[in-house]
C-alpha cells in the first residue's frame, strides 16, 4: 500500500469501536474530506482522532455521480483520485467504483494487516483486531473475509 490514503467514514468508525484508529499512523500522509468529518461529527468524532494527523480537505475535481454512494464516499473517492492515493473504505458500492475508476483500495482489515507488516502489532493481535472488527464493530464482515485476512498476515512473514 502506499503511503497516503483518503478515509471516509467507514474505517474511522469501525476501527474507532475497536480502539484501533490510530494504526492509521502507518500512513504518511491521511486525508479526511470535510464531508466525511461532518458525517462523523454528527455521530460525535472519536477521541482517538484528536491524536491522529490528517489533513481536512474538499475535492477540487467534480464528485462521482453514482446514486449507490452516499456524499462522504464521493468526496473520498474524489480525493482519492485527485491526489492519485488509496482510498480506505469498507463500503462495497464505493471499492466497486474505486476499483472501476482505477482508484486503489483499502479497508479496515487492510489497515490492521499494513499495521501488522510494518511491525507495529504482533500477529496475534492483528488477528484478534481483525475478529474483533466482526464481533465488536457495526461493520457486516463475513467469516471468510476475516479468515483470508487472517491467513494475508502469514503471507507477510
Amino acid at each position: 500500500m502506499t503511503t497516503a490514503a483518503v478515509a471516509d467514514a467507514g474505517p474511522l468508525i469501525h476501527l474507532a469501536e475497536i480502539d484501533s484508529l490510530t494504526l492509521l499512523s502507518v500512513l504518511h500522509d491521511r486525508y479526511v474530506p470535510e464531508t466525511v468529518y461532518e458525517e462523523i461529527a454528527a455521530g460525535g468524532v472519536p477521541s482517538e482522532m484528536e491524536a491522529l494527523s490528517y489533513e481536512r480537505v474538499t475535492p477540487g475535481g467534480t464528485r462521482v455521480g453514482k446514486p449507490e454512494l452516499d456524499a462522504g464516499e464521493q468526496a473520498a473517492l474524489a480525493v482519492a483520485d485527485e491526489y492519485d492515493i488509496v482510498l480506505l473504505t469498507d463500503d462495497l458500492a464505493a471499492r466497486d467504483v474505486a476499483t472501476e475508476t482505477g482508484v486503489e483500495v483499502h479497508g479496515s482489515l487492510g489497515i490492521i494487516a499494513l499495521a501488522y507488516s510494518e511491525n507495529r502489532i504482533e500477529r496475534g493481535e492483528a488477528a484478534e483486531r481483525m475478529r474483533a472488527l466482526q464481533r465488536e464493530t457495526s461493520l457486516f464482515v463475513t467469516d471468510a473475509v476475516v479468515e483470508r485476512g487472517i491467513d494475508m498476515l502469514d503471507e507477510v512473514d
